[in-house]
């Protein structure tokens, strides 16, 4: 009987929750973690920190393991933060202990079960990394955490942009650090920049438990972390952003239905050309102003303001759009920055040059050992599978979830859609249940608060521009009568109390319906829409949610803008009640998906071989960077100059010297071949029209560019030490042309470096050539 039960068991498991792997193993400890309930119970603060530590010390089965560490965990968690851990978060302890992506609903404690795992990992000797969003969930979830770790004895800290380098040294040298990916990411870049081993942040990787982990691996993974260095001040072209800004679209120029390209018309390059004084723009002596022009097409007709980026200081700032935040200390590369600064007209920023770049998908390779949690896996099982040969486990709710999803609403227009939703809040409002409306980005936040506003309703707007309030804008959310409007900030990471911060009101805003989530359009992927819905209904509470669209929404435009003719929409309000539009939407978000996963495979296609070159050469940096590979690298290449020099100077100072020289050499071949790639990339399609795949011709360019590398440094590291002037002190760097950055930023480089569209319509040129030929 018990056989078919769990033959049942797994079956309803198969069919109801695809891509999950087998929680049974863990369900069956439960028993054992409860019957240690009542020990642990009986003994001291100090003992319990006693019998965490002996975990340490003892070696034990992966099961004895896991009792142990989720029945301390438990216990701590209950003295600590008066939490005891439901068992379904002991379940996804036991998911990430193993290896998994745990998918847990919005409310179900995730935080604690990924910090009840770091603790585990922590206990058997292993440096964890809990990598987040954000940099507020990162300080946020280290902080609250922080008394369950002290009970256990495990030491924690956080990395953020404001910590110093010995700052953010101390706290990745804890058994437990959290911090944002970018951060992490940036972090990777600078120590592959450092000439002494005492400068180095981090230490080898061991464990990285991956929170929010869809987004960090599959919607971050499109756009790679590049390092970028200031090498003089930047110049603007504010004559040709003054032309640009009057040119007409449709007329002077065009833009695709992405909105990822602007390009001249004929009648638009002529406008140009007459403004610039009669030049040729494509003439050999007009690619200059070509390139102006077109990153200041880029500028006016693609990027927009509150939506793009902010003005805010005086200077531009970028917003991440898959966050709705702020993107810190980062830039577009250089001549699309001074072109938004110059349509913005403000002062140029610093001209840099590209120095690294790391993928998420290699950043996170970089591990042994992966785990992660979100409450959208399912949908990206097979991406996770892919990409990190990572498995997904579904852990049931520990209460059943009772939130209204109602059927979405479509309009014609985004004008009447607009209208709706201010009905929709106005009306339910006067009940007195709190509302989350979820826009897209800063501009729709605020034209949305601006409407409500006039239409008497009062409502707090969380975006961009004012995250440092974040915590205290979530806090209020779910009080009675609250109205929040906020970009993806709201989407992840956040838990929504029902009665506000101290929950006060919890029972009578409860009884009204609880939660009511309003999303103003449908997003680019359904998890999103899911992470938006999933901020109501949160451990069993009520609430509901409503997505409304229209025909004319970016997405729909973008990714399935051939509409179906004679789709009636009621003359007063707009509204469409025909399936043929919800399924309109529907097919806009799934291309949408599938153009992103696109991307990422595509992304991957190419930076695998820049990855495997990067690993090559990291190895002989760290050679250098840690023994005297460098010294004895030029002592073979100018063994004359090193013997001179080896009589007036000290060994160590020498050896100091050739380090500095062979490191810097080394730094600066790296960047001029990921600029010559860049280039490659750029040029691809066309050098392979005729020839090859794209892909294929990339790498028949990058291997010998790369095996020239070892061979230039010699030659150049073997110069700068005949011709620079070396003294006791060692060598004056600035002197000798061996001149590192004053300071370093981040590149937001474009979503797919490695355009598939152009591979497309290259497969298309070639058929019709083989068609020619035929």
């Amino acid at each position: 009987m018990a056989f078919w039960s769990r033959v049942s068991q797994k079956l309803r498991r198969m069919l109801s929750r695809p891509a999950s792997a087998d929680l049974t193993r863990y369900e069956e400890l439960l028993p054992r973690i409860g019957e240690l309930e009542p020990e642990l119970e009986k003994l001291s603060d100090a003992e319990l920190t006693e019998r965490a530590a002996a975990v340490r010390e003892t070696e034990r089965t992966d099961t004895e393991l896991l009792i142990e560490v989720c029945a301390l965990g438990r216990e701590a968690a209950r003295r600590a933060l008066g939490e005891r851990a439901f068992d379904v978060q002991l379940l996804g302890t036991m998911g990430l202990l193993t290896g998994h992506v745990v998918q847990m609903a919005t409310g179900e404690g995730k935080t604690l079960a990924g910090a009840l795992a770091a603790a585990g990992y922590a206990l058997q000797g292993k440096r964890v990394h809990v990598i987040s969003v954000n940099d507020y969930l990162a300080r946020r979830d280290a902080e609250w955490m922080r008394p369950v770790y002290d009970l256990l004895g495990v030491s924690v800290g956080w990395v953020e942009p404001a910590l110093t380098a010995e700052e953010r040294r101390a706290a990745y040298h804890r058994e437990v650090c959290y911090g944002a990916v970018s951060e992490i990411g940036f972090d990777v870049l600078r120590d592959r920049l450092v000439t002494s081993v005492e400068d180095l942040t981090q230490p080898e990787p061991e464990v990285a438990i991956v929170d929010e982990a869809d987004s960090v691996l599959v919607d971050e993974a499109r756009v790679p972390l590049v390092m970028a260095g200031s090498v003089d001040a930047g110049v603007a072209d504010q004559e040709v952003a003054n032309i640009v800004r009057r040119l007409r679209v449709g007329l002077h120029y065009e833009t695709d239905p992405d909105g990822r390209n602007a390009w001249l018309t004929p009648a638009g390059a002529s406008v140009v050309e007459k403004a610039l004084g009669g030049i040729d723009l494509y003439a050999e002596e007009g690619s200059d102003r070509l390139a102006a022009v077109n990153a200041a097409l880029h500028a006016h007709a693609l990027l927009t303001r509150d939506v793009d980026y902010l003005v805010r200081d005086g200077k531009v700032q970028l917003i991440n759009a898959s966050r709705g935040r702020v993107a810190e200390l980062q830039r577009w590369p250089d001549g699309l920055q001074a072109a938004v600064e110059a349509k913005e007209q403000l002062p140029p920023s610093d001209h840099g040059e590209i120095l690294d770049s790391i993928t998420v998908q290699a950043l996170i390779a970089r591990y042994p050992q992966v785990a992660g949690m979100t409450g959208t896996a399912v949908a990206v099982a097979e991406q996770l599978r892919e990409f990190y040969e990572l498995e997904v486990a579904v852990i049931p709710p520990n209460t059943p979830m009772i939130r209204e999803d109602l059927p979405h609403r479509v309009y014609a227009t985004p004008r009447h859609k607009l209208r709706a939703i201010v009905e929709e809040i106005r009306k339910v409002h006067e009940t007195g249940r709190p509302i989350l409306v979820g826009t897209q980005d800063v501009a729709e936040s605020e034209e949305l608060a601006e409407k409500l506003r006039k239409a008497g309703l009062s409502c707090v707007v969380l975006n961009a521009r004012n995250d440092a309030e974040e915590a205290a804008v979530i806090a209020g959310a779910g009080a009675y009568g609250a109205i929040t409007v906020s970009t993806q900030m709201a989407g992840r990471g956040t838990d929504i109390r029902l009665g506000g911060a101290d929950g006060a009101d919890a029972e009578r805003v409860a009884e009204l319906g609880g939660l009511h989530v309003i999303g103003t359009a449908r997003y680019p992927s359904s998890r999103l829409d899911d992470q938006l819905r999933g901020r109501a209904g949160r451990q069993g509470d009520p609430g509901s949610s409503v997505f409304f669209a229209s025909l004319g929404d970016e997405l729909v435009l973008a990714h399935a803008p051939d509409v179906p003719e004679g789709i009636p929409s009621d003359e007063d309000t707009g509204e469409i009640t025909d399936a043929a539009a919800h399924r309109q939407i529907n097919h806009a978000q799934r291309v949408a998906e599938g153009v992103d996963l696109e991307i990422h495979r595509n992304t991957w296609r190419y930076t695998r071989l820049i990855e495997h070159q990067r690993a090559e050469l990291l190895r002989f940096r760290d050679e250098v960077l840690r023994t005297d590979a460098g010294a004895t690298l030029l002592q073979e290449a100018v063994p004359d100059r090193y013997s001179e020099l080896s009589e007036s100077l000290d060994a160590e100072t020498l050896r100091r010297v050739c380090r500095e020289i062979v490191l810097f050499h080394l730094d600066q071949l790296w960047a001029d071949h990921l600029a010559f790639l860049t280039e490659v990339r750029e040029t691809i399609h066309l050098r392979a029209l005729a020839k090859e795949t794209p892909l294929d011709e990339f790498h028949r360019t990058a291997i010998p560019a790369f095996r020239k590398i070892r061979d230039e440094l010699e030659k150049r590291s073997a110069k700068t030490l005949v011709e620079a002037e070396i003294t006791d002190e060692g060598i004056d760097l600035a002197r000798a042309g061996v001149r590192r950055p004053t300071s370093t930023w981040t590149y937001l480089v474009q979503d797919n470096p490695f355009d598939s569209d152009a591979e497309q319509a290259l497969k298309k040129v070639r058929s019709m050539l083989r068609k020619k030929r035929s």
